[in-house]
Formats: structure tokens, sequence, C-alpha cells
């Protein structure tokens, strides 16, 4: 019989401690020491309470746990020493039963491993759905990994036990993410479409209205009625709208949603995850016939990578009436231009005046989003509160010097633009980080005509900066700014500098942010809140509506924009609670 919470909590230590006997390979101190904060109200709970005794124990016994771990398809495996746990992971993976070649790849990749950094390479090898990763992805994993840095190769060993160790406390106690495969399923199964020149190569691309961008809109209209949307629509930008009735047909609707498009090589998840989350929740309601004292309105963004035309957030501005008529004579990489794969798509274009939503008709609108970053992956958390979406601000610049031979121009005769501009680098950076919480990027930086014996006489760059509130971006800049033009005059330097782009931040509703910051202590996630350093589609509704937001940790250090984006279906089981006990506080709150 699978365990209960209330069996843990109410036991003896030593029975408690037998209950959760194997989580961790030979180190039963970690249970013990995390029994010591029961009761526990979830599984997750519990699961942070042991990445806490761990990250508190310091560096020599996570070494230790790392280093009482079993490598894959190794020793222990070939004398069968292996624990039960691991041999019915490693079984599972097909990893006792590999080709002489394969098990002589990987004995080489342990050896090397081991060499590098001294303990064992660590992988949950039953993966982010907890069925299995397959022997290539696995071998895959292994070669990425014996390159890494050994401080990060360390944390990334602890995260991969903590995965192990979730999936076996989630056996002991009969759980699955059932509402979290749901979720992982629809996005690995979306993932199917990818754009021509990509989808050969095995690559995740899909622009705005592609044959690949129009079969995910369909896709996602028909999962949104199997779900039981009562009306679902593919509007006259590209926007997949589903809406499930209210119980009294003149009450308002929550909105909700995120975007399907996709930069070039990207994610399965960056947007996706926030479409497919509430169309879990409509399911069920569904599923047991209820209806809410308001509507839902989900809503699949067509466009807000910005990645086929210079139109960010085309599908969400559409709803806040800010669709911008010019972004229609745009031209792509190959001339089309935007109304001619409009209408290519069967979309009126008259129509999109009419998308413009009417605020008095909503509660408000609520994302979720995978982070797109370390933090929560760091922390060991699942889900964080966003405070704010960072402010942005763009610039494209131009630092011009004088060209002069390398050879016979003495240091301190030179006019060397690309100097000037590392100089400038290095101060945002700096001055960035006085903030702790903003951000100062040069991305794109050129010497046009550079030649390897002239001192660079002209220098292209880029910058980008953030901060969550509107204040803090603004002297950021100025500062960042005023030491442009300090530079260039120290050097004898001139410079020119165009705005190409400015973002308002978009703090969350403090209501919204105390409902989502309820749901996580219902559920016994420890609350983190945290800025959104990405934009979202919540900043432009947050121009007509209050919005507020919640992060889902990623896998592989939270990395995005990137094919090894990743999250797991506990996370995501965990997401789908959460909006769901949104959706009971505000039944509650319009009784």
């Amino acid at each position: 019989m699978p365990l209960t919470l209330d069996q843990l909590n109410t036991a003896p230590l030593s029975e408690a401690m037998q209950m959760l006997d194997g989580l961790y390979e030979h180190s039963p101190w970690i249970a013990e020491r995390a029994l010591a904060q029961r009761p526990f109200v979830s599984l997750a709970q519990l699961k942070h309470a042991m990445t806490r005794v761990l990250d508190d124990a310091g560096i020599e016994p996570q070494l230790a746990l790392i280093r009482a771990h079993p490598e894959l398809a190794g020793k222990a495996m070939v004398s069968k020493t292996l624990t039960a746990e691991s041999t019915n992971e490693q079984t599972k993976a097909g990893l006792t039963n590999c080709t002489p070649e394969e098990f002589a790849h990987i004995q080489q990749l342990n050896a090397d491993y081991n060499a590098r950094f001294g303990f064992p390479f660590i992988l949950a090898v039953r993966g982010p759905r907890g069925t299995g990763l397959s022997k290539a992805q696995i071998i895959e994993a292994f070669e990425r990994r014996v390159h890494g840095h050994p401080d990060f190769e360390r944390q990334e060993c602890l995260r991969n036990i903590h995965r192990i160790a979730e999936i076996r406390l989630n056996d002991k106690f009969g759980f699955e993410p059932v509402d979290g495969q749901q979720v992982w399923d629809w996005q690995e199964k979306l993932a199917q479409h990818s754009d021509a020149g990509y989808a050969e190569k095995g690559q995740l691309t899909v622009t705005y209205l592609t044959d690949a961008h129009r079969a995910c809109a369909q896709r996602i209209s028909h999962w949104m009625k199997d779900c039981g949307f009562d009306e679902i629509e593919i509007d006259a930008v590209g926007n997949v709208v589903g809406r499930y009735r209210p119980a009294a047909p003149d009450a308002k609707y929550l909105l909700t949603g995120s975007h399907y498009d996709t930069v070039r090589n990207g994610g399965k998840y960056d947007g996706r995850l926030g479409i497919f989350v509430p169309m879990a929740c409509v399911q069920k309601l569904h599923a047991a016939s209820k209806r809410l004292p308001f509507g839902i309105e989900v809503v699949a963004f067509a466009e807000e990578e910005g990645q086929r035309y210079k139109a960010t957030f085309l599908g969400s501005g559409a709803l806040t009436g800010h669709f911008d008529p010019a972004w229609l004579d745009q031209k792509d990489a190959d001339g089309i231009t935007m109304r001619e794969a409009m209408r290519h798509a069967g979309l009126c274009v008259d129509d999109i005046p009419q998308l413009q939503r009417d605020p008095l008709q909503y509660l408000g609108f609520i994302e979720v989003h995978i982070e797109q970053g370390p933090v929560l992956n760091e922390l060991n958390l699942p889900l964080g509160i966003v405070t704010s979406i960072n402010g942005s601000v763009r610039y494209l610049g131009e630092v011009i010097g004088m060209a002069s031979h390398a050879g016979t121009t003495p240091m301190d005769r030179r006019r060397d633009a690309a100097a000037a501009v590392a100089e400038l680098i290095l101060y945002a950076e700096q001055r960035a980080a006085q903030d702790g919480d903003s951000v100062a990027t040069v991305g794109m930086l050129q010497v046009p005509n550079g030649s390897i014996n002239v001192v660079p006489g002209s220098c292209k760059f880029s910058l980008d900066m953030r901060a969550p509130t509107n204040a803090q971006r603004d002297a950021l800049a100025r500062e960042v700014l005023a030491k442009l033009t300090e530079i260039c005059e120290r050097r004898s330097l001139r410079h020119s500098l165009e705005e190409t782009m400015r973002a308002a931040a978009a703090p969350s509703a403090p209501d919204w942010q105390s409902r989502w910051e309820r749901s996580l202590d219902a559920l016994g996630v420890p609350l983190h809140r945290m800025p959104s350093g990405a934009g979202h589609d919540a900043m432009k509704l947050h121009e007509i509506m209050p919005q507020a937001m919640l992060f889902v940790r990623g896998e592989n250090s939270g990395i995005s924009h990137n094919p090894l984006e990743s999250s797991t279906a506990d996370d995501m089981d965990l997401a789908v609670k959460a909006f769901a006990h949104v959706l009971e506080q505000l039944s509650t709150e319009q009784h």
C-alpha cells in the first residue's frame, strides 16, 4: 500500500525514517534531519525540506553523497551490487542492455568524467516526465556535461540527485503528476511542428504564420475543444482563443494565456506552458461539469518573439488596441509582407481593430511562464512569484575614431573606437551590478572593415538595459550614457546613439500577486519573490488591466531560448494546482 503524509507525520522517527529509506543513496541522514520539520502539508514541502538539509550540510557531505552513487552502466551494474532503486532506474533506461559499442563509450565517458571532477556523473535517468530517458538522451547529456565547470557540475549532480529522490518519493506515496504529464505531453506533441529548414535539422522554430505556426494553431484549437471549451476561434491576427463560460451569462472573465511562437532553434516550453496549464484546469472543470462565477478566456498568442517581422507582442498588442497598421507593410527575409502572410493564412486584416478587449469585462490577466533563468533551479524551488516585469530600453550606437596603422601609432596617440566601447561594456556591467537586480548587455559588437593590423576607426554596438522599475532603469541608462560621453571626450572620439525600444516596467497588481502567494502557501511551496528580466505578454495586458505572473522552474540551469530548455512534469503539476487554487480563491471572492 502507498504511504500517506498522515502516516509519515505521526510515525515515530525510526519508523518514519524506514518509510523514507532509499531516497538518497546510502545517506539516511538527509531524511532524518528533514523529518525534524514535521508535519508536512504536502510532498512538495517534504521534498524542499530535504534539499535544504543538503544545502546546509556543506560541500564535503555533498561530495560524499555524490560519490555514494554508482556510475551509469558502471562496475556496480556489472557486478550486480546496485541498490534496488538504482537497478530499477538503470534497467528502465536500457543501460543494462547496451551494445558493446555503447557500453565501451559510456565506460570511457565515466573515466573521463571522474578524472576531471573526482566524482561520478549523476543523471536522473527517469527524466523530466518520470517515465525515462532514452540511451541516446543519456549519452548526449553525458557528452555535454563532461566539459562543464567543476562547481557547476557539483551543483548539477546534486540537482539530479534531488530529482531522483523526488521520483522515488512519488513511488513510495503512489503519486503520479497526471496533470503535469498532460501539460508536458501537449508541449512535446506541439514541438513536432517546426519551420522548413529547421525541422530537417531536428530544431524547433515556429515563426509567425508559417505552415508550422498555422499547424500549431490548429492543434491547440482541437485540444481546447477536447478540454471542453465552449467557444474556440482563431482570430484576425492568428491568436487561438478559447472561452469557458461562467455560471451566469453576464459575468466577467478571467483572461490568461501566453504565446505559441518560438525563437529560432528554441525550446518547447517558453510561452506554451502558459497556454496548457490553464487548459488543464478547464479540462478538469469540464470533466466535473463545474461552472465558476466567472468565465475563463485562454489566449494562445500568435506572436511575441518578433522573429519573422519586427513586431513583438503582436498577438497581445491586438487585444490592448495597440496593433500598429504600419506593421502590415513590413517584409520578412523572403520579401513577403505581413499583410500578404495574413491573407495567405486566411486572416481578415480589417477585423483586427475589433480584437481590442474591454477591460471592464475582465477580472484581470494572469500568466504562467517558465522562468528562463537559473534562480529557481539554484534554490531548488519549483515555483516563483513575479513581482514585476522589468522595464527596458535599447540602443544602437557607433563610436567613431580614426583608423591608423597598428604598428606605427603610439598608444598615447590612438583614437581607438573599439577600446572605447570595451571600456563602456565593463562600466555597464559594473553599474548594473550595483543595483543587484538591474542588467545591462552589449550583445552586438562590430568593427566594420576591421583588419588585424589596423587601429579600429569605428565600432558599432547594441546596448540593452533593464530594471524592475522605470526609475531604476532610467537612472541606469542615464549614468551609462553619461559614461559613454565621458569616455569619448577623454579619448577624442565622437559617437552616435539611437534609441530603438523602450518598454515600461509592469509591476504585478498587489491583490493578484497575493493570490499566487496564497496558492503556493497552500501547496507547501516556499515563497520566493522575483522580478522578470524577460518581457512577457503580461506586460502588454498590464496596460489595460491588472496582471500577475507565476514562474515555473527550468531544468539545465534554467536555460531558455535553447533546445536544452526543460521542466519536469512534477513542477508543471504544481503549476496546475497553483492555478486551480487561484480559481478557487476567485470563486470564493465572487460569491
